[in-house]
């Protein structure tokens, strides 16, 4: 599953619904009634990349505070609030009636989405065997690529933007919220396992037993054994210990790995933008960046099914992260040289490899990351993708004076990525880590496979604990 906000989703980007850019006319074919709209175009065009940046604020908010909430307050807590309040927020956004309302609310909505879309990602992943972990979060992928498919119909559909983000809130708020109910969006067992909370996780475990058909009265020793195992975790009520991502400063291995994974991540959202707009065509068709960025999103997420348990986690975002460097800088350097057609290639290939590595970033750190600050350390890497997409909102309002910088800065990151990657573990076919210490264990192995070996590379070394 990716967190990224597709290219021409927002409704307030341009005035008509079909998507047409009305700032070299000045023209206004908006059906918003006068006294309830405002101008976007000509002289207050700033405003349109002014919403975007902060919808991607608000996300990058919602991924660090929410993400932390998962590990003090639960997983499902966490899910079924941020969509209480996403739901609410979203309908509220269509009543909007100024500019500087429809920013705060564009912000708080971002991090409410944030906020369930990420409790729901870590409580999918940790309910997931380790040989069906990638298959589950490739098909959430190819879901959320449905629904930017559907999302320009639907806005042909409306025709007013307020009735379709009115419409889009309250249908899949109540949607959504059939799977408040503990029996369709449980508590993460892993989860409360290793806060110590043993007697709510066994009535998960129970019920996912009964609900698997086996009987403990007659049973095999395999699901008799099962049936001890579960009646031994209700014994005993600890006090549940809770844990901060802070607590990753004492590691050598574990906070090393979220870095490079959220310098990974950050990369991706800023050099996307260089790849788009070297795809922006002098006259735009109808929303045909938005379509070719969902069907590149599709490969990305099909690659990935088809390479990250053949492959490795390490080795696919080694490739990936070597395409998109090569690719941004044959761009830089080939811009006033390369023929129209193999700049294209480049863009097409450079947008599909950051997309491939956003999505594999985001399933790796959630797999390398302990259980007990999974939350935490899975939404600052989240978060550091969406500091890199505001780069772009940035440039916009700034009439791109610095794409140039930014394409140079992104390109020189990408590279140093690639030897960075060198140092993460392979978390393939292995079991998540529980606690800080049994993340602190995770080794390297070597890319053509072979006995695993102690790291002795770490980043930085450890902080000395005072005596």
């Amino acid at each position: 599953m990716t967190f990224k906000l597709p290219s021409g989703a927002s409704p307030y980007q341009q005035h008509t619904p079909l998507g047409r850019d009305t700032r070299a006319t000045g023209t206004d074919t908006t059906p918003v009634p006068r006294r309830r709209s405002w101008n976007l175009v000509c002289e207050d065009g700033w405003k349109v990349p002014l919403e975007q940046m902060g919808h991607l604020l608000g996300w990058l908010l919602g991924c660090v505070l929410l993400g932390a909430g998962c590990d003090w307050f639960g997983r499902r807590a966490v899910f079924v609030a941020s969509l209480v309040l996403a739901t609410g927020l979203g309908a509220s956004e269509a009543l909007a009636a100024s500019f500087p309302a429809l920013l705060a609310l564009r912000l708080l909505h971002g991090g409410a989405l944030a906020g369930f879309s990420l409790a729901l990602y870590v409580a999918r992943l940790e309910l997931c065997d380790p040989p069906h972990r990638l298959v589950f979060s490739v098909a959430a992928g190819l879901f959320s690529v449905l629904g930017t498919v559907l999302l320009p119909g639907l806005a042909l559909l409306a025709q007013d933007w307020r009735l379709l983000q009115g419409l889009s809130a309250l249908v899949t708020g109540f949607l959504l919220l059939f799977w408040g109910f503990p029996s369709l969006f449980p508590e993460s067992p892993r989860w409360l396992l290793a806060t110590g909370q043993p007697a709510r996780a066994r009535k998960i475990l129970w019920h996912f037993v009964e609900a698997g058909g086996a009987d403990p009265e007659d049973s095999s020793k395999e699901e008799s054994a099962l049936a001890t195992e579960l009646d031994t975790l209700g014994a005993g009520s600890p006090q549940p210990q809770y844990h901060s991502i802070l607590e990753l400063r004492n590691t050598s291995i574990a906070w090393r790995n979220g870095l490079i994974l959220g310098f990974s991540s950050l990369i991706c959202g800023g050099i996307r933008a260089s790849f788009l707009r070297s795809l922006t065509p002098s006259e735009p068709a109808f929303y045909q960046l938005y379509f070719l960025g969902a069907g590149l999103e599709f490969v990305a997420t099909v690659f990935l099914l088809l390479t990250g348990d053949r492959w490795g986690r390490r080795p696919v975002l080694l490739l990936g992260t070597l395409v998109m460097g090569l690719a941004s800088l044959l761009l830089l350097a080939g811009t006033q040289y390369l023929p129209e057609w193999t700049m294209w290639s480049l863009s097409v290939l450079g947008l599909l490899a950051s997309q491939a590595v956003s999505a594999l970033s985001s399933l790796f750190a959630a797999e390398v990351l302990p259980t007990v600050t999974r939350g935490a350390g899975l939404g600052l890497v989240l978060g550091a993708g969406f500091l890199g997409q505001a780069a772009a909102p940035l440039a916009d309002l700034h009439g791109r004076r610095g794409f140039f910088l930014h394409h140079v800065v992104f390109a020189s990151f990408a590279i140093l990525a690639l030897l960075c990657v060198l140092l993460l573990p392979e978390s393939r076919g292995r079991g998540l880590p529980a606690s800080v210490q049994d993340a602190d264990r995770l080794c390297r192995s070597p890319l053509r496979g072979g006995r695993l070996r102690p790291d002795h590379l770490p980043l930085l070394p450890p902080t000395p604990r005072p005596q």
